[in-house]
């Protein structure tokens, strides 16, 4: 299955919360997003605590081209145990490099 160079698909978001595991860290609790089946390659990912960018550790994979030609990536955010227990909501956001264009006032017609 081809693309185009203008093809753009957002990756699917799903977030798996602390597992058993942190139990045994009580320290941190961990956090990851898994993005999947997005196009082209350029997405990032980024997280948000309570609507806010995050505060705790975070760390990225790249993009990983699968069988299927989309992309898929993963993010992992570790915060501390006692922030864990106030946290309201967590959001994981995919956002692709900025593209922006200039124009100059004199390129403008008058009317």
């Amino acid at each position: 299955q081809g693309f185009s160079s203008d093809a753009c698909l957002f990756p699917w978001l799903p977030i798996l919360a602390p597992s058993s595991d942190d139990a045994l860290r009580p320290e941190k609790a961990t956090l990851m997003c898994l993005a999947n089946k997005g196009f082209p390659s350029d997405w990032s990912l980024s997280w948000k605590v309570d609507g806010r960018s995050s505060s705790g550790e975070e760390s990225r994979s790249p993009g990983a081209l699968q069988n299927d030609g989309l992309y898929s990536w993963s993010s992992t955010l570790r915060l501390p145990a006692d922030q864990w227990e106030q946290v309201g909501s967590v959001t994981c956001e995919a956002t692709q490099t900025v593209v922006s264009d200039i124009i100059s006032r004199d390129q403008c017609s008058q009317s």
